[in-house]
């Protein structure tokens, strides 16, 4: 939930968050799901956990799956959000006024996810994390360069992936 007295990665799932993951957590496409990874933040958190308790499974956490660091300009208005985030993903070798770089995010959200992947056995996985780089991780598992095109169409979606070798198998799609 938006508390821009709160720092951003701190903020909580908003009530629509916790009834889109109770949806996603009963679509039969997950029936198969054997592990939940979250982010950090504890938005991620408290949707993973959501999730990972339908399936009995535990909640496990990688920092690398963290949202792109924009703790240089905190909390934006959703029109100056939205410019900022523009410019992060139409210059990637930039900084935007401090944030992390799209390419160094990037490349730290792909080293998590093959960390994680490496380690894991048999069954569908989930990676709960955030839109900005849910999207620079699509764009490199799918081969596209990093662009706001294929960024998340609205907050709350999910786009699915194979494991061996990890290839995007559907982009971007609202929760039903």
């Amino acid at each position: 939930m938006i508390d821009p007295a709160v720092p951003v990665p701190r903020w909580h799932l908003a009530p629509e968050g916790i009834a889109r993951m109770r949806r996603l957590a009963g679509d039969p496409r997950i029936a198969s799901l054997s592990a939940v990874w979250a982010s950090d933040e504890t938005k991620a958190i408290e949707a993973a956990g959501i999730l990972a308790a339908a399936f009995g499974l535990p909640v496990q956490v990688h920092p690398g799956l963290a949202e792109m660091d924009r703790s240089s300009t905190g909390y934006r208005p959703r029109q100056e959000f939205e410019r900022l985030a523009d410019a992060f993903f139409a210059r990637p070798e930039d900084s935007v006024q401090g944030w992390e770089r799209a390419v160094d995010a990037q490349r730290r959200v792909v080293a998590a996810a093959t960390e994680i992947l490496a380690g894991h056995g048999e069954g569908d996985i989930a990676l709960v994390g955030h839109g900005g780089t849910g999207t620079l991780l699509m764009c490199a598992w799918a081969g596209l360069p990093i662009a706001r095109a294929h960024d998340q169409p609205a907050p709350g979606c999910t786009w699915r992936f194979t494991l061996r070798p990890p290839r995007v198998a559907e982009a971007w799609q609202p929760v039903p």
